[in-house]
């Protein structure tokens, strides 16, 4: 039965593209949890970066058979921004709100976004360790924050912050879908982050203390409009004259003295 409101080329989410990526996750259990929580929601991409406890047997017994082929290619990495490099937009989940969490969408907000966005382009869900979640260093790697709404009882287990996730992105649809093109990744955001970063302490526009503090709005701004490739080369660009015409200058007033 067709339900109402959808037609029957309504577009989706592209799941194909999406992958879930664990950071810092302690237990083997969780882990093995959250791929069958991808499974059964029809996501097959997992990203584990630096896991505690990779213990087969435990993982393989949560996953149960079907979700096994998840554990099977699996990428295991290092390092967050390697992990996430290949990724064009990234949504970080959070519990916590307040401060820099202050612009946040919920789950069903955020899938509806996805429906575009994955028809080009490559999707991270990035969720943090099961004690703490992602902290403020790893949010600027962040397009979008989601969080889920509970009731007084508001911990959720990390598999269970999967599955809520998967679920509204499986069911998410539309019949007017727009077109998105292909933006920057995140290896491409942070060549130009840390140009702009240099050429913005260079000019005094922020701190020379603490630069990565003040660019965390700077990054906000251009997360909201989500960048295209050639428009990260473009900013990368205008910071090279920046720095060309600042040069010149000073050494212009260093010849008059």
């Amino acid at each position: 039965m067709k339900r109402q409101g959808t037609s029957d080329t309504a577009a989706r989410v592209r799941l194909d593209k999406v992958a879930v990526v664990l950071f810092r996750p302690r237990l083997a259990e969780n882990i093995g949890a959250a791929a069958r929580a991808a499974c059964n929601m029809g996501l097959s991409r997992l990203v584990l970066v630096q896991p505690e406890d990779l213990d087969r047997e435990r993982m393989a017994m949560m996953a149960t058979g079907p979700a096994v082929h998840l554990l099977d290619r699996m990428a295991v990495v290092d390092d967050l921004g390697q992990a996430l490099a290949p990724f064009q937009y990234v949504v970080g989940t959070t519990a916590r709100l307040g401060g820099v969490r202050s612009e946040f969408f919920t789950p069903r907000e955020v899938a509806a976004r996805l429906i575009d966005i994955s028809a080009l382009n490559e999707v991270a869900l990035l969720f943090g360790p099961e004690n703490f979640g992602l902290t403020n260093e790893e949010l600027p790697f962040c397009h979008a924050l989601v969080h889920i709404p509970t009731a007084a009882c508001s911990s959720l287990n990390l598999a269970q912050a999967v599955l809520v996730m998967a679920y509204e992105i499986f069911l998410a649809g539309t019949e007017k879908p727009r077109f998105v093109p292909r933006l920057a990744n995140v290896a491409e955001l942070e060549s130009m982050y840390a140009r702009l970063q240099k050429t913005l302490v260079k000019i005094n526009f922020i701190s020379h203390q603490n630069p990565e503090h003040w660019m965390f709005n700077v990054r906000r701004l251009f997360a909201r409009h989500a960048l295209r490739a050639r428009e990260a080369q473009v900013i990368k660009g205008i910071c090279r004259q920046i720095d060309w015409y600042v040069g010149k200058r000073l050494e212009n007033l260093k010849n008059q003295d």
